[in-house]
């Protein structure tokens, strides 16, 4: 009997729930954490130093090292194995059906970015290439057989090297680390060795983990990709100031995936932590956010509700009181490294923001309302009707920054819906022109106005001006 014939009614629609109820009935939002702002991948990240000398970054990693210590103590006492039974009760039904729950997960994940249509992985790493919504839908139907589930595992993969074309390498590694999680579940799963099959759901946590620790570092190295979404929906900061919400965040998303690496308690309730966060993000950026992280909130789903108490890596250490803060360090010290290392090696010291990086742009939202109405681009059937919408939204604006009683001030308003005009304009030559020469001029043209536009936005920033 095949896994398809053993789902019941009940878990196919609870799975189904967690990837797709949001995406009906919240309303459609552009929403990723890369995109938030204009996103060269060869610009140069802000100085390591810069995180090390910030005084909210230090808080951050002394209340979350507090919370994990507290955590373990708690865990080595007789109090910590009560928690555990109590979180086993509450998750059983869930436990005994959880490798059907993953499956139908991954599978409706996958139907889901069927559904968006050109995209590869998520709804941001947008693809011409027809065939691939169709793989995903091939890749969704393999899921369900363990003859096929290693098929299905390669595909995943396949896709994130289909992307290497049109994106960065550098800026899909979160992707690959999240892609080849899934891959090791269900090859693992699909096992008829029962040692190998013991690790699938490890597999899972490792690769949510890793996406995680590597994504967050980007608060860290690019401050300013984070800076409009925080102009445009402060509540996000509960009162905070940006200054200390950004990094601080960095850090909660960074430690929380260590924790998924952790002792069962501390991954367990540092899963729970991620799945409040992840929530929160649905209903004010919609149901685009809720495809995109679809499949973390559900593997974050399976990691609360893992029930297997062994630990496979450097036991020793995870059961020790010291080994939180070692490991942390270490995690910690291995993924800037890497990050920043990496950067360098691929895009030298001082970055590539010249005319060759614009090859590798990847997304150019617009930086003044990222979340608001699609580009004209994207919103026109033809180039005239484009450059028609694009001349329209910039008009207005830009005669009220212009209307500004100081100059200065005048001059910058007036020129940042300039710019993003600009930017509209390019985006609409390489969707819809055909010259090489041409798309080379829009590919510059987006890479340096949109860099001005953050820079110009940093300075009404500072003088505490209203963005037009």
């Amino acid at each position: 009997m095949t896994h398809a014939s053993r789902f019941q009614p009940s878990l196919w629609a609870a799975a189904a729930l967690t990837v797709a109820a949001g995406a009906l009935i919240a309303s459609p939002a552009r929403a990723h954490v890369k995109w938030f702002a204009p996103y060269i991948v060869g610009a140069p990240p802000q100085p390591i130093g810069a995180t090390l000398g910030n005084v909210w970054f230090w808080t951050g990693i002394a209340l979350v090292l507090a919370f994990f210590l507290v955590t373990r103590a708690i865990e080595r006492s007789s109090a910590g194995e009560i928690i555990l039974t109590r979180l086993d009760r509450l998750t059983d039904p869930l436990w005994s059906r959880l490798d059907d729950f993953v499956r139908v997960v991954i599978a409706a994940f996958f139907v889901a970015i069927f559904a968006v249509g050109g995209v590869y992985l998520t709804p941001d790493l947008r693809t011409p290439a027809e065939w691939v919504s169709w793989t995903q839908l091939l890749i969704a139907g393999m899921i369900f057989s363990r003859r096929t589930q290693p098929i299905a595992a390669a595909g995943i993969i396949g896709l994130w090297l289909l992307a290497l074309r049109d994106y960065d390498v550098f800026h899909l590694l979160d992707y690959l680390a999240l892609g080849l999680g899934v891959a090791a579940y269900l090859v693992l799963e699909a096992s008829a060795n029962p040692e190998w099959r013991k690790h699938r759901f490890e597999a899972l946590r490792y690769g949510v983990a890793i996406a995680l620790m590597w994504s967050s570092l980007e608060k860290f190295a690019y401050p300013d990709w984070f800076t409009p979404l925080v102009d445009e929906k402060p509540f996000l900061t509960f009162g905070m100031p940006r200054e200390m919400f950004i990094p601080m965040a960095g850090v909660a998303e960074f430690t929380m995936g260590f924790g998924l690496l952790w002792t069962p308690l501390v991954r367990r309730l540092s899963a729970i932590a991620l799945f409040i966060i992840f929530n929160a993000a649905v209903y004010p950026f919609g149901r685009t956010d809720l495809i995109g992280h679809a499949l973390i909130m559900a593997i974050i789903v399976a990691i609360a509700a893992d029930h297997t108490r062994e630990i496979h890596v450097l036991p020793a250490l995870k059961r020790a009181l010291a080994g939180v803060p070692a490991g942390l360090a270490v995690a910690l010290v291995t993924f800037v490294a890497g990050y920043w290392g990496l950067h360098i090696a691929i895009y030298g010291i001082e970055g590539e923001t010249g005319a060759t990086s614009a090859e590798h742009l990847t997304h150019t939202p617009n930086p003044e309302y990222p979340h608001a109405a699609p580009s004209a681009a994207a919103a026109a059937a033809t180039a005239e009707a484009a450059n028609r919408l694009a001349m329209e939204r910039m008009h207005g604006p830009m005669m009220e920054g212009i209307g500004h009683a100081d100059p200065d001030i005048a001059f910058v308003r007036g020129m940042l819906t300039h710019h993003q005009g600009a930017v509209d304009m390019a985006e609409i030559v390489l969707k819809f022109g055909k010259d090489p020469q041409n798309h080379h001029f829009a590919r510059e043209i987006i890479e340096t106005q949109s860099r001005e536009i953050g820079e110009m936005r940093e300075w009404l920033r500072r003088k505490a001006v209203g963005q037009p």
